[in-house]
This record gives C-alpha cells, structure tokens and sequence, in this order.
C-alpha cells in the first residue's frame, strides 16, 4: 500500500502543459494598430507557435506541449520576446480588456486567404453577434493532462473499461473546475475596469474612475462577466458523460444557441489530441486534455501568468481530480452565479457567495478551499509550498489581489499611459533578452540564437543532447540535425579536419593562390633552437598546430627574446604535440563569416582592454568590466569575461605594469595580444565597411578547402588599400553569436541565413 501511494505522489506530479496567449498589437498613442500581420512572424496560416486569433491586430501564441509547467512558461516568454521584436514600433497590449480602438472603429478580421473562408465566415458571424469589441478581449488558455501513468494508476482495479474510466476522470475534474472556476477568477482576474471606447452598453452602466478608466469600482474580472468574452446565455452541458456532453452541445446548435462547438464559451472544455474540440472525434478518441480559459491577462507580468500562479493551478487541478463531489443538484447555475459575482464584486471585502445552497462569504470559502489544497499539497509531498503565501496574501487582503493592484495604477496614471507604459517595460526586457532563449540558457548563445531562429519561422525543433549542444530542426518534409549552430550536414568531415590541421590549411589556400603566413612546425625545443636564427628579432606568431577558440597562441609583434619564444612554445605544447612557428603578418585582424557563398559578417575583434579611470587597478576595472550583463561564460552570452590569468600577467609586464597597477583616467590598456572573443575581447561590427574585394577572397579561402561554414581570419593592414591581406587562419564551427550580438555596430540574423542554407 505505501510504495503504491509512493508512486502516486509521483505520478502526480506528471502531467502534460501548454499554454495560448493572445494579445492586440497597439501603436504608440495606445489605439489598435490595425495593420496586417507583421511578415517577419512568417504565415498565421501554418505558423505553429505565432498566428491570429478573431482579428488581424490580435496575435495568439501557443506553445507545444511540456512536461513541466516551467518548460511551457519559459516557451511562452520566447514567443514574446521573438514577437515584441518583429513588430517594429507597434508594441503588445498588456491587458486583457481591449486598448482604444482606432478612429470609426475599424477593426480588421484575420485573413487567411482563400485557404481560410470558412474561418473567415466563422468570424463574421461572431462580429454579428457578439460585436467586434468583445472579441477583441484576450486572455490565457492553460492546456493540462494527465500522465498516462498516472491514469493507470488510478484505473488499477476499476471494473470499468479504460477508455470510459479516463473519460469519467477527466470529467469528474471539469464538474469540480466548474464548480470552484470562481476562485481562478478571483486569484488570477486582472480587468477591474474598461476603456471608454468599449462597449456602450457596459461603459453605461459604470462610472469614471479617471479620464480613461471605467469601472463600478468592486469589479475584478469584466472578461469573465456579461461584459466580457461569454454567451448571450448562460449554457449548461450535461458532464455526466461524454455522449451525454456531445448531445447537449448539438442540442445547443440544433436551437441556435451557438454555430459550433467553438462557440461554447465554457471556462473549461474537453478536448482530443487528434481533432481539438470536434464533437465526433472526441466521441471517438476520447478525452486527451481540458482546455482552462477563465484566465485574465496579468498585466503585471510579461507573459501574462506568472509562474507561481501556473503552478497554482496544476496542483488546484490534481486536488479537483481526487477530490469527492458534492451532491448539490443545481450546482452548475450557482457555479454561474459565483463567477458573475466575483468578476463583478470581486474587490468588495463584504462580498458573499453560494456554497450547495447555502450563503457563504467569499474569504470564508476561499480559505476553506485553501486549507483543503495545502492539506492535499503536504499529504502527498508535492512540494508546492512555496506558491502558497502568495495565494492567501490574496484571499486575506482584497488589495493584494491582482485586480485591486490594477485599479489603483490606472486611477493614478489612467488606462492607456499606464498599460503603454507596462507594454514599453517588457518590450525592453524582451529587447535585453534578445539573444537568450528562456529554458536553455545553459546551452551556448549560438545555440540558443539558431533555435530562436527556427522557432520565429516556425519550425520544430528538438534537443537531442543538451551538453553535446546537438538538435534537430524539422519543416515540412525536412529534417536537418545540428550541433554547435554550424556542424550541419552541409560540411563534409576531410573539410573539417583540413581546418583543424592548420599546416594542411596553409598548404591547400597556397595552392589556391591565397596569401598565407610563412612558418615551420615544432616538435621539440631543439626544432625552435634550430630555427630561431632565421626568426630572431623578427615579429612571430607561435601556436597550436590543431586548436581554436585562441587558446595557446603567443604573438609577438616586435619581435621577442629566445627566452620567451622558449617560454610560449612550452605552453602551446600543451594543447598539440605539434606547435606552429610563423611570421607575424601586420594589419587588424578581421573575421568573416562565410556561409555558402556568401559573408554573413564581418567582425574586428579588440584584444580584451580596460580604460582607466584614475583611482581604480586594473583588477578593478575588469571586474567592473565583468558586471556587464552582455558578459558571462562558456559562451552562452555575446561577450566573454575578462580572465587575470597568466598570459594577462605576463603581457602586463613589459609595459611596466601588474593587475594591481592604477590606471590614470582614460588610459587604455590592452591586456592580451590575440583578440578572440572567447578570451574577452570586444567585436565590433564591419561588415558594411569592408569592400567586396576581400569578401571574394573570404568565399575563395571557404570554397578551397570545402567548406560550406567557415570562420575567415584575414589581416589587412589598410581598408584604403586594397590586395594587401593575408589569411592566418580557417575555423570550421565558428561563433555565430558574435556577429548576432556584437559589442559595437549593426547586429547580424546569423540564425536566420543559417536555416536559409539547410532549408533551401
């Protein structure tokens, strides 16, 4: 009995999430940007992930299915992100209430084009009789099931057979929803009050709260009263069982009482993995999922739901489905009487409610209900605790409520300048997070910037190997994997590992007749004693035969002593038994990204520095450097941190100074003589200074050893003078991040002409 009750707690906690955003785009005065959807979100039409809902102005987002309420909300806030950035300087309405609407109320439908007429035909039904206005009202759809295993385990000694005991079990959890669906309404209602450009008949029957602001001053939730986003009447489908569910909606569209099932506004439907809401395939597949759609926008987080709330609900959900139902005949008109209530007198600290037939003060039931799901949460250790505080703060004290937070910044700053303002906030963050992908910042930038990529078109993509940086990106018939963002299959393996052997790279880009250093190789100290006449007091460049990324070389532009050439060859024999001797070829040293046939950017990359500024050392200021949020880690952010390592000693010394001397203000002082990002220096964007001339000897460099992706390293020591240029070097796997997100000038959609060379 215990290791059963074991593996239920833990089955409990597994399940299946997802989440449907929608939302209006607005202009800058906070009107409905009535503009057609932006081109850069790809087609609505196919687009997975980003698309329409009733009108052209309302994008929707919707994200695959989780195992985890994290993994679903960190989706969602990349969907926002890829969205707020696409959409030029329009931004999204943080409010599920509709923003002011344009000049003659010219609100345009979704098009889907001669693909979409009966979508198209559906809308302008409901425009006639529901009225543009409230369709325009938004909200979150919040999408759970339950594991398989959990089901089994319920099902285990049930007579019944066990397509009918799940079906049974999910609408045993619907009854209850509805039931209790005015607490949802209460924890999470954010639409306290309404534009003045909404609907006539409800702005009637309110009062101004401020210029913009209209409300009745107790109302916590319009979208889920009659003012909002429900039938002309109230409907109750018969949840005994599935067909008698699928006979009553019929019944309700024989009567006219709504076109479709689509037209149930129910806070919760029933839905089938393989045919959504179709009342045939669900009577035939069964019941895979609810659908939970009483939620406001909460327009005090960028998503709109905060975690904490979603967690809420999943483990509100798995208390409904165990819990006993009561036997109160009436109960689905008093389930609708409680949540007209609460979404109209919700902030009214006196406000009562009904309970089996019996009044009830709404802090009373509220707290009853609370007491009961934490009982719950401790008995089967599901280890919600934490999301518990936050909720009675709520129930305790009306203010905290989402609802009374929102009246009270409208009443101060009015609708429209404050839910711009709140619009503004969040596009910023989504701005300072363009480079991150919300759940897989462990993995490298480039990574992160290719999946992003992929999921803006709406591809499908798919980590295989989160250490190993390996995924999989699926369109249409297409199916390409990919590590490190350029390890695809359009580089063959020989081209590969000419690039990693920088002595067959020389050899083949001569053939070719491209300028290449001239050196020897190393193995031993005698081979560099043997050789140093011919290198002594010339400019140098010693490195590993096979590596990247910087690490192991020394450069020595002036020349240098045999001492130190000693010095540096020992420490590039560390990392290949083989150690490159070349000469220095003068010039700043540019990268250029070459894939297919083409430069997708160039970049300069500044050797990592500090400026000084008169009091502080130089360890000061590479910490203070450090602290920019653009800075981190095994690259999973667009710069690297600055290391005080021995190299950094070492290159201090011969101009006088350590880590602990004081700069004077303005000084610059470089701290490295190779320039790779990797090892903290700054990448300025020139791939728009740069002539075409030395862009075709970057493809020529690509194109002679095989490579489709490749990373050119090429000195020029003058822009104005063309043909003077050298290339010191091929990488294959190049950093894309860093030209996606350089420290200075133009950022480049690396990502994006990545996937237009695997899905040509």
């Amino acid at each position: 009995m215990q290791k059963r009750f074991n593996q239920l707690t833990k089955q409990l906690l597994h399940g299946r999430f997802a989440i449907e955003r929608e939302m209006l785009r607005v202009t800058h005065d906070g009107t409905l940007a009535v503009t057609k959807h932006p081109t850069a979100l790809g087609d609505k039409a196919t687009h997975p992930y980003i698309t329409t809902d009733f009108s052209e102005s309302q994008i929707e987002l919707i994200t695959p299915t989780f195992p985890t309420v994290e993994a679903a909300h960190d989706f969602l806030q990349t969907l926002y992100d890829i969205t707020a950035l696409n959409i030029g300087d329009e931004r999204l309405w943080p409010q599920s209430m509709p923003c002011a609407l344009p000049d003659g109320g010219v609100i345009p439908l979704a098009d889907f084009g001669s693909s979409g007429l009966e979508a198209g035909r559906y809308r302008e039904h409901l425009l006639q009789k529901y009225g543009a206005k409230k369709q325009l009202i938004s909200g979150i759809h919040f999408n759970f099931s339950f594991a398989d295993e959990l089901i089994a385990s319920l099902y285990e000694g049930s007579p019944e057979r066990y397509d009918r005991f799940k079906n049974d079990l999910y609408l045993k959890l619907v009854r209850n929803y509805l039931r209790t669906r005015w607490l949802v309404v209460y924890l999470l209602g954010g639409t306290p009050a309404v534009h003045t450009s909404y609907e006539e008949r409800c702005v009637s029957q309110m009062q101004a709260l401020s210029e913009d602001v209209y409300s009745n001053t107790t109302a916590l939730s319009y979208r889920n009263s009659d003012c909002g986003y429900t039938n002309v009447e109230p409907l109750y489908p018969d949840y005994s069982t599935l067909s008698d569910y699928t006979a009553s909606v019929r019944r309700f569209i024989a009567q006219g009482d709504i076109a479709n099932p689509n037209e149930l506004y129910s806070p919760i439907r029933l839905k089938t993995s393989r045919g959504g809401n179709d009342l045939e395939r669900l009577e035939t597949n069964g019941i895979d999922y609810i659908e939970i759609r009483n939620i406001d926008l909460n327009p005090f987080e960028k998503t709109g739901i905060a975690l904490s709330d979603l967690k809420f609900l999943h483990v509100f959900l798995l208390y409904l489905t165990l819990k006993d139902e009561t036997r109160f005949a009436d109960w689905q008109a008093e389930a609708f009487h409680n949540q007209q209530r609460v979404a109209k007198e919700g902030l009214s600290p006196t406000l009562t409610l009904m309970r089996d037939g019996e009044a009830v003060a709404l802090q009373t039931y509220a707290r009853d209900l609370l007491d009961e799901i934490e009982a719950f949460n401790k008995h089967h250790d599901l280890e919600f605790d934490a999301i518990f505080a936050s909720v009675r703060d709520r129930i305790d004290h009306v203010a905290a409520t989402y609802a009374s937070r929102l009246t009270s910044a409208m009443m101060t700053d009015g609708y429209t300048k404050w839910s711009l303002r709140q619009a503004e906030m969040f596009y910023q963050d989504a701005y300072a997070n363009r480079f991150r992908m919300h759940g897989y910042t462990d993995m490298e930038l480039s990574t992160q910037i290719l999946m992003k990529a992929a999921l803006k078109r709406g591809y499908a993509v798919e980590v295989i190997d989160r250490d190993d940086q390996f995924i999989r990106i699926r369109h249409g018939n297409q199916t390409e994997y990919i590590k490190q963002a350029t390890k695809t299959s359009k580089d063959n393996y020989v081209s590969v590992l000419m690039m990693e052997n920088k002595t067959v790279t020389k050899h083949v880009l001569a053939e070719h007749g491209i300028r290449v250093p001239g050196g020897i190789e190393l193995r031993s100290e005698a081979d560099l004693e043997d050789a140093w006449t011919m290198f002594a007091n010339e400019p140098i460049v010693l490195k590993p035969k096979s590596t990247n990324f910087g690490i192991g070389i020394h450069i020595f532009k002036d020349g240098t002593t045999f001492e130190e050439a000693l010095e540096a060859f020992r420490h590039a024999l560390t990392f290949d038994d083989v150690v490159l001797l070349e000469t220095f070829l003068p010039g700043k040293e540019y990268r250029f990204l070459v894939i297919g046939d083409e430069v997708a950017g160039i970049l300069h990359r500044v050797p990592a520095n500090v400026t000084g500024d008169g009091v502080s050392t130089i360890r000061e200021l590479v910490a203070k450097k450090n602290e920019d949020p653009l800075r981190g880690k095994g690259y999973k952010t667009p710069l690297e941190k600055i290391d005080i390592d021995d190299i950094v000693v070492a290159f201090l010394r011969p101009q006088g100074k350590t880590p602990d001397s004081v700069l004077a203000d303005g000084e610059l002082v470089f701290l490295r003589e190779n320039s790779n990002i990797s090892t903290g220096g700054d990448s300025i964007d020139y791939t728009d200074r740069i002539t075409d001339s030395y862009k075709r000897i970057a493809v020529e460099s690509a194109r002679a050893i095989g490579a489709t992706i490749c990373g050119v390293d090429m000195m020029i020591p003058s822009l104005e003078r063309e043909g003077d240029y050298g290339i010191i070097e091929l990488n294959f796997n190049p950093a894309i991040h860093i030209h996606s997100f350089p420290y200075e000038g133009k950022e480049r959609p690396i990502g994006e002409t990545v996937l237009d060379l695997l899905f040509d």
